[in-house]
């Protein structure tokens, strides 16, 4: 069988670049050498050479996180050159990407969220209103950023400031949700047409964290992660039903990753990730593995569903 030619693309200019990196080195270290020819590109300094290699890459891997990567930016150009690639064309990139848009997304087919409200860079802030529509704590998060880059949880009224001057940083527009203290979930989901829900994971981040943030999320042994998660059947084929309902209403393909929070018997979505993080031990993968994927296998069931779908992605 003749090898197919991917570009494998990480890096880019996102706040996310090294983490990009560091995926994109153990996807190419996952990819069987026997199936596929390999060309690295970073989109920060290759998109030249990328757009003039285009008419020898038979599909694209999209190993890049945050704005430029998961927003659509890139998916718009592959589409253009005409290349195959894995996961969420422009449209659903760019709804997962935007939290205030998935929210209402999530709304409108009936996933439960949490409540919020909507903060720009240039509105004057009242803490007190604040207090009063969603009360203490709350989560402050920029609402286009990955990683939880930016994301804090304010627990009184004095903390809001700070906590929206770094949120702004990322964005000019933020989302103040209300805290909801519970079990932290996330259910992946593959495939095209046809989806399939993966075992969901619980997430134990240590007791210095408060919760799933950038450094609980990248350093070795700050989190614990139960897959599959320690809840009743009942529960979890909600779960995973949420994670396709999520993944259908924002229009995604491929694959994605929703979080969840559980609070006694009930669930509210958060948010969707339509590119997850890519290495052997990150969240989409350990559950795959539980599947029956290795991340071998994995990568090449995202390959063939990237080609699969090449066109609708337009659509």
């Amino acid at each position: 069988m003749k090898k197919k030619t991917v570009a494998l693309l990480s890096g880019g200019i996102s706040s996310e670049r090294e983490v990009s990196l560091n995926s994109g080195d153990q996807v190419y270290e996952a990819l069987e050498k026997d199936k596929y020819d390999i060309l690295r590109y970073d989109p920060a300094t290759d998109i030249k050479r990328l757009v003039a290699d285009a008419a020898k890459i038979d599909v694209a891997l999209i190993i890049l996180h945050g704005p430029y990567g998961e927003d659509g930016t890139i998916q718009g150009l592959l589409d253009l050159l005409d290349i195959p690639y894995q996961g969420s064309g422009v449209l659903g990139s760019a709804l997962a990407m935007n939290k205030l848009v998935a929210k209402q997304l999530y709304e409108k087919v009936g996933l439960p969220i949490p409540p919020y409200i909507l903060i720009k860079s240039r509105d004057s802030i009242n803490p007190k209103s604040v207090s009063k529509c969603l009360g203490w704590p709350v989560v402050v998060k920029p609402v286009q950023s990955g990683s939880s880059i930016g994301m804090s949880i304010v627990k009184k009224e004095e903390e809001l400031e700070s906590a929206l001057k770094s949120a702004f940083k990322q964005d000019t527009c933020v989302l103040v949700e209300g805290y909801i203290d519970g079990i932290e979930l996330t259910g992946g989901v593959i495939g095209n047409e046809t989806l399939e829900a993966l075992p969901l994971i619980e997430i134990i981040p240590s007791e210095s964290h408060t919760f799933f943030d950038y450094e609980a999320k990248y350093t070795a042994g700050v989190t614990q992660e139960i897959c599959p998660a320690r809840i009743s059947n009942t529960l979890t084929e909600q779960a995973q039903s949420f994670a396709k309902a999520a993944h259908t209403a924002l229009f995604c393909m491929g694959y994605s990753r929703t979080d969840m929070i559980l609070k006694k018997d009930e669930l509210f979505v958060l948010e969707t990730n339509t590119i997850p993080g890519m290495t052997p031990t990150s969240l989409l993968p350990q559950a795959a593995q539980k599947a029956g994927l290795s991340f071998s296998q994995l990568l090449d069931r995202l390959i063939e569903l990237g080609i699969s779908a090449h066109g609708t992605h337009k659509s």
